[in-house]
C-alpha cells in the first residue's frame, strides 16, 4: 500500500474525494492507498521534522525497537520515543508489542505503508 502525505487542506481533500467518487461511479478499480492531509505546509513541517523523517526512513528499512532506532540514529531514547509517538499520532508509523525473550516486552516500530510520497506547495 502507498502512503501519500499532503499539505493542501480541506480544499485538496474535497477535490480528491470528488475525483474518487467520479471514478467509483464509472466503476473504475481504485488502488488501495492511505492519505494523510495537513492543513498547510507549515503544519506538515512542524510534524515531519528532519529528525523525524530520518527516524521514519530507518523504520522503513526494517522494523526496529525504539532503543534500536535510538542507537542507529545516535539519539536519546526518550527523544526517539517522543518522535515515534508523534509520528504514530500523525498516522505515519505504527507500533506493536513483541516478546523480548528474558526481558519482557519490546515495542516494535514500523511504517504504516511500504512506500510514501510527500506533496506540498509553498
Amino acid at each position: 500500500m502507498k502512503l501519500t502525505i499532503r499539505a493542501d487542506g480541506f480544499e485538496g481533500w474535497a477535490e480528491r474525494g470528488r475525483v474518487r467518487a467520479e471514478r467509483l461511479a464509472r466503476k473504475e478499480l481504485l488502488e488501495p492507498e492511505m492519505t494523510i492531509n495537513f492543513d498547510s505546509p507549515m503544519e506538515m513541517l512542524e510534524c515531519l521534522t528532519a529528525e523525524r523523517m530520518r527516524l521514519f526512513k530507518a523504520a522503513q528499512k526494517r522494523p526496529h525497537s525504539v532503543s534500536e532506532l535510538a542507537v542507529a540514529l545516535k539519539r536519546d531514547t526518550k527523544s526517539v520515543r517522543r518522535d515515534v509517538q508523534r509520528l504514530e499520532r500523525a498516522g505515519v508509523l505504527r507500533t506493536r508489542e513483541a516478546i523480548n525473550p528474558g526481558h519482557g516486552r519490546v515495542k516494535i516500530v514500523e511504517p504504516v505503508a511500504e512506500s510514501f510520497e510527500l506533496r506540498a506547495r509553498f
